[in-house]
């Protein structure tokens, strides 16, 4: 699908199910990581996750795209087009848009947690971290003494 087929797709929704034009552009942004479609505020556009169409269908798409629409109607109306409203939430459930977008394949697989531990050189204190410690900068909590890092595990 183009983005001139998806901008006839939201324009064709957005007159079938909400009654109004959509007026402003709707466009597939690839950048897109862990969100099905985004609303702007400040241009009225709306970017759609094209992998929301490839890995789940037109039926998903349709749904994204209900709900993108819901955000932009309610702003342009001069109502909040936040997720928490009643009134986003009531209207997104009359025209059955999606309240979350499916998870990608991408996003299910995380990478093994790292676990540090560094270890005072005066009191022996240890502290187990998830994030490195720049140890030329930071110090012991208790004794002001210096850190060594003694350890690196992967975690589950």
């Amino acid at each position: 699908m183009t983005d001139q087929e998806l901008q006839r797709l939201v324009e064709t929704i957005s007159e079938r199910d909400f009654g109004k034009p959509f007026r402003h552009q709707a466009v597939f942004n690839a950048r897109l990581k862990t969100t099905g479609g985004r609303y702007h505020l400040k241009d009225h556009h709306i970017d759609i996750n094209p992998k929301m169409l490839t890995e789940f269908g037109e039926s998903t798409l349709e749904g994204i795209i209900k709900h993108e629409l819901c955000h932009y109607h309610l702003h342009l109306a001069g109502y909040s087009g936040q997720h928490r409203t009643k009134a986003f939430q009531q209207l997104l459930k009359s025209v059955g848009g999606l309240r979350y977008a499916p998870r990608l394949a991408t996003q299910s697989k995380s990478k093994p947690k790292r676990i540090l531990i560094y270890q005072c050189e005066q009191c022996g204190q240890r502290f187990v971290r998830q994030r490195r410690v720049d140890t030329t900068k930071f110090v012991c909590s208790r004794c002001r003494g210096r850190l060594l890092l003694l350890q690196i595990r992967e975690a589950s």
